[in-house]
């Protein structure tokens, strides 16, 4: 076994010990791997000044800017690629690759979360309306989907493109039935099937995801799910946060405040200087460490805005203009 790996195994067994107490000792312990086991994150903290014997503390990592997963291999030690993560390319700009250690540790890691936020899996049926994520391959949503589809020993969760008849059909099967349904659907999907009926699902849960795709003009988030909370007879719209570069998801309940797992932190940068960070409850762009992502780079740079609302979680509130992203000028090569 190559010593990065058992490196990264060992990483990612203290991931159920993080806690706020030891979050930045483990924090600053992945920086030190990957500074040295990731030659272009490495490259890029030189370039910063950002060299470990000059980081002491989380303010001090360096974020390394989300769009070199689309131009470099994102990688932090020596092992065997067990599967290959893509993004979807709404823009035609390109797509991120995020290569994986062990697609078994990400399935464990994302049915942890899901379960700590909502419970057992066995609670639910999954329903999913997710066509533009089935259209493509190496989605990690419908990696992470698929498990929990399958974790359902009733046969009744599964997949609906277009075929918005058969789903009505299988809600209506599932309305006595002593697990909730969750649907999880893409947000231009849900617009699509509520704009054509109302559907009951007072006892189940709505989780969206994703965004428009550029299928559809993008809505305002709170007139978005005060729309589909009408058409669908539910109170809040569920929410869940994540993206290719990451091993891990957050999620909200409502009120598009979300919450994130103990080894998640999200962190606002100065739209203007990537390198300032801007107080709670103050719009920035948002920073995420994951140490889940100890086997790529755990300290990400991404284009979404946002804020952090103390206690409450945190606010995405759109993507930055193209204009407005700073730093990969930095590293090219």
């Amino acid at each position: 076994m190559h010593l990065s790996l058992r490196e990264i195994k060992d990483f990612t067994n203290l991931l159920p010990s993080v806690n706020a107490s030891n979050f930045e000792d483990i924090a600053l312990k992945v920086f030190h791997f990957q500074y040295k086991s990731n030659l272009l994150y490495q490259s890029y903290a030189r370039a910063l000044g950002k060299v470990p014997g000059k980081v002491n503390s989380i303010r001090e990592i360096p974020f390394l800017p989300i769009r070199f997963f689309k131009t470099h291999p994102v990688i932090s030690g020596i092992w065997n690629v067990s599967a290959e993560f893509t993004s979807s390319s709404t823009t035609g700009v390109g797509v991120s690759k995020h290569e994986v250690w062990s697609l078994d540790f990400y399935l464990e890691s994302a049915l942890s979360i899901f379960e700590q936020f909502y419970g057992s899996i066995k609670n639910y049926h999954f329903l999913a309306l997710l066509p533009s994520y089935l259209e493509r391959k190496g989605s990690s949503l419908i990696a992470m989907i698929d498990h929990f589809i399958k974790n359902d020993e009733t046969g009744h969760s599964g997949y609906f493109l277009n075929n918005h008849e058969d789903l009505l059909h299988k809600i209506n099967s599932l309305r006595n039935s002593k697990k909730k349904i969750l649907l999880w659907g893409v947000s231009f999907a849900l617009v699509d099937l509520a704009e054509k009926y109302e559907v009951d699902l007072g006892n189940g849960l709505i989780m969206e995801t994703g965004g428009m795709k550029g299928r559809r003009k993008e809505w305002v988030k709170e007139e978005f799910h005060r729309f589909l909370c009408k058409r669908f007879n539910v109170n809040e719209i569920h929410s869940e946060y994540g993206m290719t570069e990451l091993f891990s998801q957050a999620y909200s309940k409502g009120k598009g405040y979300f919450q994130n797992p103990p080894w998640m932190k999200v962190i606002t940068r100065d739209i203007n200087d990537p390198f300032e960070v801007v107080l709670d409850g103050k719009t920035g762009a948002i920073n995420i460490i994951d140490l889940a992502n100890v086997h790529s780079c755990a300290f990400l740079e991404t284009e979404d805005l946002g804020r952090i609302i103390d206690r409450a979680g945190f606010e995405i509130l759109g993507r930055m203009d193209n204009s407005d992203i700073r730093g990969c000028n930095l590293l090219i090569s």
